[in-house]
């Protein structure tokens, strides 16, 4: 699944098409696509992983889910759930959900709650996090009601960093640790987004797929934690349990 930084980068490969209209649209999305024929695209925004094209009295948002992809001025040979056709070039998405927004879109997202956004609140990032003290931290960085964007390769890195066990309880790991991972989910997003217009992305990686921890020399452990069951990678000797 495509994380904040990925869709960010998605925004800023489609700027050619804002103020641009729509001259032809198609796909085999549920939505009512001929709405969307000779309308004007007024902005593209994110909102954590969600993808937003904004129009005049309402937004079509595109989630990605685990495998969406999406072509510019180019095509797959599968049929596209949703692709408009400009006068300049064509923007087409696959594997995706798309749903239209009525209305002001920024009625429908609370832009303080993603981590790239230039509104994001980390003291309320911090307030969330303590409603929910009996939870364990690796499922609490995925919530996107609390850190927007952030998805399972941010959430494993940033846990590294911080020395932090996955299975740790929210309200046994101390405050100054607390801040520091709510600051490291936006730090690392950026730095994220960096390394992967650079596409090295992946050189990266301290902990998310690694078999030994580069701090200890000691395997890491491979586990499926939390509510969730997503897969963490972390060093049991390193990274504290706090429970």
């Amino acid at each position: 699944m495509p994380e904040g930084p990925s869709i960010v980068i998605l925004k800023e490969e489609v700027q050619q098409f804002t103020g641009q209209k729509i001259i032809s649209v198609s796909g085999n999305t549920s939505i009512d696509i001929s709405r969307l024929e000779n309308q004007t695209i007024i902005a593209f925004k994110t909102w954590g992983k969600h993808f937003l094209i904004c129009f005049d009295s309402f937004t079509v948002k595109i989630h990605m889910l685990m495998f969406g992809t999406y072509r510019i001025n180019e095509r797959k040979t599968s049929k596209p759930r949703l692709s408009l056709v400009f006068k300049s070039g064509e923007l087409n998405f696959y594997t995706c959900s798309i749903k239209i927004l009525e209305g002001d879109v920024n009625s429908h997202y609370d832009w303080s709650v993603d981590v790239m956004n230039e509104n994001w609140d980390p003291k309320k990032a911090q307030t969330s996090m303590e409603k929910q003290p009996e939870k364990m931290i690796c499922d609490v960085i995925l919530d996107q009601d609390i850190f927007s964007g952030v998805g399972n390769i941010i959430k494993n890195e940033v846990l590294y960093r911080c020395y932090v066990h996955p299975e740790s309880i929210v309200e046994k790991i101390p405050p100054h640790i607390k801040s520091q991972l709510i600051a490291e989910c936006s730090i690392y997003s950026f730095e994220f987004l960096y390394w992967k217009k650079k596409f090295e992305l992946k050189k990266h990686w301290e902990a998310y797929t690694k078999t030994t921890c580069l701090r200890c020399n000691l395997p890491f452990e491979k586990k499926q934690t939390g509510a969730r069951k997503r897969r963490s990678f972390f060093c049991a000797n390193c990274q504290q349990l706090y429970k």
